[in-house]
């Protein structure tokens, strides 16, 4: 009965996840400076923050924010901060002594809650999200759907958000990728500050609509 609300659901969450952003660039950069492991700890950590806009688009609370300036702003500025915070770290990044020496020092380095804790941050701060998961619950999925099935697509939009930057980090960690980025060096690293920074400045003049 529900999948024609479902499956379009589907295809537009597909088309939205699949659009590089402030997630994206996360896990690419976990994945290709800390290996594989690191990447798909924030894969997760990004996938598990979904949950946070399901949970308050159910609730009405996505609502609220849309219609308040003052906390559309603020969720807005937090998320801009904390992008353009983790884009400076990578703009001072300092050239690697040794490639291979570099990437297995690096590999070790990052803990699976600092990795989890970058991309629940980033996207649980996101007002695009919260824009998205709000018109995606007030304008695409019917208001009479029963909430368990509401619920469903919840588990369904954050189980997909996680595989598909699961396979991102599973792509941006391989030996042969990661190695080619550190032969770059640094300079991997501070053009990732650059496009973080650039996304954090972006998303600062957003505009409420």
């Amino acid at each position: 009965m529900y999948w024609t609300e479902f499956l379009t659901v589907a295809l537009i969450h597909l088309l939205a996840v699949a659009s590089p952003g402030p997630d994206f660039a996360v896990v690419v950069r976990e994945s290709v400076t800390h290996g594989r492991r690191a990447g798909t700890w924030t894969a997760l950590g990004v996938g598990t923050a979904i949950f946070l806009h399901v949970g308050y688009s159910l609730l009405g609370i996505g609502l609220i924010v849309s219609q308040s300036i003052v906390l559309f702003n603020a969720l807005k500025w937090a998320a801009a901060a904390y992008l353009l915070y983790i884009g400076y770290k990578a703009l001072r990044a300092q050239p690697a002594k040794a490639v291979a020496d570099n990437l297995h020092k690096e590999a070790g380095e990052r803990t699976a809650r600092g990795a989890f804790t970058s991309g629940f941050v980033t996207n649980g701060l996101n007002p695009k999200a919260t824009l998205f998961f709000l018109s995606l619950f007030t304008v695409v999925i019917n208001p009479h759907t029963p909430l368990a099935v509401q619920a469903g697509y919840g588990v369904y939009l954050a189980a997909a958000t996680a595989v598909w930057f699961c396979l991102v980090a599973r792509l941006f960690s391989q030996q042969r990728v990661r190695a080619g980025f550190a032969r770059m060096g640094h300079w991997f690293d501070r053009t990732m500050g650059v496009v973080l920074i650039a996304i954090g400045v972006k998303l600062a003049f957003t505009e409420m609509h």
